[in-house]
């Protein structure tokens, strides 16, 4: 199969970015980043556990999924700065991912409905397969990044909430979606620069289309003339003067 038809490797890149940016949207609305566990030395009482989001606070009893009390101003009044800065971060990170998903989308498209010879009037546009999957796995690992640094810090975090008010946070499956999809972003990066190297005719510039020749917008080979150059016959009238005695 040649690079300018759709290759496995272009849609399964493509299905694993739209998993992931869906793994990313539904961590970042789920209430579960970190569980902080009120314990109590009443047995007429129970335990408390507090599912923490970046968004809501869920507060229920412990060994039960029913919500007690749910806080949905949490957002406005979070007080632990990993949190904070995971609600900056993953919304940023999935807008990026869903760029890279267009350009994808482009790429495939490209390769789908145009011909291997281009079109002369657009051999400087710079829209072509090459170009999208290239920075489509670009920003594809910006994204990654953008999501997975902060998630990280969020686990690493927890230690010094302990260290400071006791062993009672720790870190919830929020998390662990969250590193899983930015995890797919870094594979859909990897795959679509795989396709790059292998379908890509190199040393040539990076952002330039598939095809290794690009046809000169000067191409243009002129008519043959004669060896001969035919001068234009000028012809010039002189006035004959005449003296008659």
């Amino acid at each position: 199969m040649g690079c300018q038809e759709v290759h496995a490797v272009t849609l399964f890149a493509f299905v694993c970015g739209t998993a992931s940016i869906a793994g990313l949207f539904a961590a970042t609305l789920l209430p579960q980043w970190r569980q902080m566990k009120l314990y109590t030395y009443n047995r007429n009482e129970k335990n408390l556990t507090v599912s923490i989001g970046l968004w809501v606070k869920c507060t229920r009893q412990e060994w039960s999924r029913e919500c007690m009390m749910y806080d949905t101003e949490w957002y406005a009044s979070v007080d632990q700065l990993d949190i904070r800065v995971l609600q900056f971060a993953l919304p940023f990170s999935i807008l990026t991912a869903a760029a890279a998903l267009i350009l994808c989308l482009t790429g495939i498209c490209n390769t789908t409905f145009s011909s291997s010879v281009p079109n002369l009037k657009l051999a400087k546009c710079l829209v072509n397969s090459a170009g999208c999957h290239l920075v489509a796995g670009l920003l594809y690992i910006l994204a990654g990044a953008m999501s997975i640094t902060p998630t990280i810090w969020s686990i690493f975090y927890n230690l010094v909430l302990n260290n400071k008010y006791g062993t009672y946070f720790t870190y919830d499956i929020a998390v662990f979606v969250a590193i899983g999809s930015a995890g797919g972003m870094f594979f859909t990066a990897v795959l679509l620069f795989l396709w790059y190297c292998a379908c890509k005719s190199l040393p040539s510039p990076f952002w330039q289309p598939l095809y290794s020749h690009v046809p000169s917008m000067h191409s243009y080979v002129p008519p043959s003339y004669s060896s001969r150059s035919r001068m234009s016959a000028i012809e010039i009238d002189i006035p004959v003067v005449t003296h008659t005695a």
